[in-house]
């Protein structure tokens, strides 16, 4: 194994861990001030345009994220994808995707025998 699959290995979980906190600090916040409710987070997520191009962006990225993955499962390449996705949809992009990227230099790792 590389100096450098090491390295990414660190860095990407470490990444999923922050894009799992980071995020998680924000929602509770709203939840906190405004209840648990999904009508109001839709509201508060395209409340200007510079939140729903945010939103947009995200959206639009994640579903990239999963075409992308489905392909390579699809040829035989990468980790499976549902853990991914639900990370996604749980958590968001910020933990998915370091996770993602993570799973996948884990996955290169020769086989010790």
């Amino acid at each position: 194994m590389s100096t450098n699959s090491v390295f990414l290995k660190k860095v990407y979980l470490a990444l999923a861990f922050a894009g799992a906190i980071v995020p998680y600090i924000y929602f509770v916040q709203h939840f906190t001030d405004t209840g648990f409710g999904i009508g109001d987070f839709t509201s508060a997520v395209f409340a200007n345009p510079a939140a729903g191009g945010f939103t947009a962006d995200l959206l639009i990225s994640s579903f990239v994220f999963w075409v992308a993955m489905f392909s390579r499962i699809g040829r035989g390449k990468g980790p499976k994808p549902l853990l991914f996705v639900v990370l996604n949809l749980t958590i968001g992009l910020s933990c998915a995707l370091p996770a993602y990227l993570y799973a996948n230099e884990k996955a290169r790792e020769p086989v010790k025998a």
